[in-house]
């Protein structure tokens, strides 16, 4: 697990966003399926910057290894974080959501937080921010479609606001809603799936160390088109599970409804482990597309964090609990 305070980042240590602004042409080698459900995922770049993206290693200590990145695997750029966007509220189409997006206002913005906690409270996000510093935690996220990235978040541990509040022994399960705003988010305002989106951890999963929130990446302000102004981040799982946008969090005692298993529950299980040996019913997992790069990887179990996090889940089958 990779992990520094935003104040410890020196300038030099962000890749250089002049690399990543002028615009390079891409293909998609997949079409969108004719479903809502279901996309094509090969995706490469043409053109290639001038030097290599910075690695894992380059923003970490000698204990990179902890957070199951493997030594001289390169972050993703930035505009391809920025630019390759699931996030249906604005668009299905990956390549249009940053502009769909662009005069999307975070600010005001409210996070209620409620259910079965001692402490219920509605945080402001900028004083949410001042209550819980932020880090930077360097991430793989594997989607579901088959493509992945590493992406530099800055974000804080689920478990400080956990502990703000309180949960009683009731809570079993926390339920996260995304903002339902149609006149920002124009594809809320479609019936391509029931709105507003709704995700859910166990408390257990949720208390993780690897589970956080996020507020920012490569140093700079969470962008719209990513998720802001916080969005969830649980990297060992599909990233559909890392819900954008969150105005509630809710404590709860069973386990909570979820968009996409409400949508294909045949496709979509409620726990989402990144696994090569469950095949979507559609297409493998096995192999994944890493954006920006040419050829495939092989999936990792749990996304490569398998050491920290499959103790969760010790006696389960999870070809069932998929």
């Amino acid at each position: 697990m990779l992990i520094k305070k935003a104040e410890e980042i020196k300038s030099g240590e962000i890749t250089d966003e002049s690399l990543y602004m002028n615009r390079r042409t891409f293909i998609r080698a997949g079409i969108l399926a004719a479903t809502t459900l279901g996309t094509g995922y090969l995706y490469r770049t043409l053109t290639a910057t001038t030097r290599r993206p910075q690695t894992a290693t380059d923003l970490s200590s000698p204990d990179a290894e902890l957070g199951g990145l493997r030594g001289g695997e390169s972050l993703t750029s930035y505009e391809d974080i920025t630019n390759y966007n699931n996030f249906y509220e604005f668009s299905t189409n990956k390549q249009a959501v940053a502009r769909k997006a662009r005069e999307f206002i975070t600010r005001p913005w409210t996070v209620e937080v409620e259910g079965y906690v001692n402490k219920p409270k509605t945080y402001d996000i900028d004083e949410l921010l001042k209550l819980i510093p932020v880090e930077e935690r360097v991430y793989r996220l594997r989607c579901v479609e088959g493509w992945s990235m590493v992406i530099p978040w800055l974000g804080f541990s689920l478990a400080r606001l956990i502990s703000q509040v309180e949960p009683t022994s009731k809570a079993k399960y926390i339920h996260f809603i995304t903002l339902y705003d149609p006149k920002q988010m124009p594809n809320q305002s479609t019936g391509v799936l029931d709105w507003p989106y709704v995700e859910g951890l166990r408390l257990d999963e949720a208390m993780h160390p690897l589970t956080i929130l996020a507020t920012g990446l490569y140093g700079k302000t969470l962008p719209a088109q990513n998720g802001a102004p916080l969005r969830l981040v649980v990297p060992w799982k599909y990233g559909f599970k890392s819900i954008k946008s969150i105005v509630k969090i809710r404590f709860v005692e069973s386990q909570p409804p979820t968009t996409w298993s409400l949508a294909a529950p045949d496709e979509y299980g409620f726990y989402s482990n990144v696994n090569p040996e469950v095949s979507h019913p559609r297409w493998s997992q096995a192999r994944e597309r890493r954006i920006g790069e040419f050829g495939l990887r092989d999936t990792l179990a749990f996304n490569g964090y398998g050491d920290q996090v499959a103790h969760l889940y010790d006696g389960m089958d999870l070809r069932r609990n998929y």
